[in-house]
C-alpha cells in the first residue's frame, strides 16, 4: 500500500470515529455518583433538540432494562404522527469508564455507537437531563409524562447555560396510552 493510499485509509476511519464520539461534549461533566439501578425503568421524552430519527414523533419513551453482563437494553418508542403508528428501537448501552459515572455509549445500529451523558439529574432520580456527543442532541427526561413549569424553566436555563440552542427545543406531546 502507497504511503498515500495508507494516509488516506487511517484519516477515513479517524473521521468515522470522530462521527460515531462517545465522549462528553467538551465542558461537560456526566454525573457522578450515579446509579444505573435507581436510573433503569421508564422515562417520558419532555423535550429533545431536534434530529431524523425522531422527527414526527410524539409521545416518545425510553425503557431502560440491566443485563445479565452488564449492558443496559435500551427500548425506545414514539407514536409516528405521519404513519400513525408507533414505532419502536432497541439498542444496547455500556458504561464508558466507571459505572458510578453516567456516561455511556449506545447502539441501535451494530457497531456504531454515540454518546448518551446524563449532566443533570434530580436526587430522586424523576428528572434528568441528557447530552450525546456534542451539542447538537440534548433530551429532558421525567419519570412522569409531564414537569411543572418552573422546573422545566429551571432545566432549559442550565441547557442554555450549558451551551444547548434551547430556543430549538421541541416540546414532546405525551397524550396517547403507552405501547408495550
Amino acid at each position: 500500500m502507497t504511503p498515500i493510499r495508507s494516509a488516506l485509509l487511517a484519516l477515513s476511519f479517524a473521521l468515522i470515529l470522530a462521527a460515531c464520539s462517545t465522549a462528553p461534549p467538551p465542558g461537560l461533566q456526566a454525573v457522578s455518583p450515579f446509579a444505573i439501578e435507581r436510573y433503569l425503568g421508564r422515562w417520558y421524552e419532555i423535550a429533545r433538540l431536534d434530529h431524523s430519527f425522531e422527527r414526527g414523533m410524539s409521545d416518545v419513551n425510553a425503557t431502560y432494562q440491566l443485563q445479565g453482563d452488564g449492558s443496559v437494553k435500551v427500548i425506545n418508542r414514539g407514536y409516528d404522527t405521519q404513519k400513525q403508528a408507533w414505532k419502536e428501537a432497541v439498542g444496547r448501552a455500556l458504561f464508558i469508564g466507571d459505572t458510578n459515572t453516567a456516561s455511556l455509549k449506545v447502539s441501535f445500529f451494530g457497531p456504531f455507537y454515540g454518546g448518551y451523558h446524563v449532566i443533570a439529574l434530580d436526587p430522586q432520580y424523576r428528572w434528568s437531563l441528557v447530552a450525546g456527543p456534542d451539542r447538537d442532541y440534548l433530551w429532558i427526561l421525567a419519570r412522569e409524562r409531564t414537569l411543572p413549569a418552573d422546573l422545566r424553566a429551571q432545566l432549559v436555563s442550565q441547557a442554555r447555560a450549558a451551551g444547548f440552542a434551547t430556543d430549538k427545543l421541541i416540546w414532546v406531546e405525551q397524550g396517547r396510552p403507552v405501547a408495550d
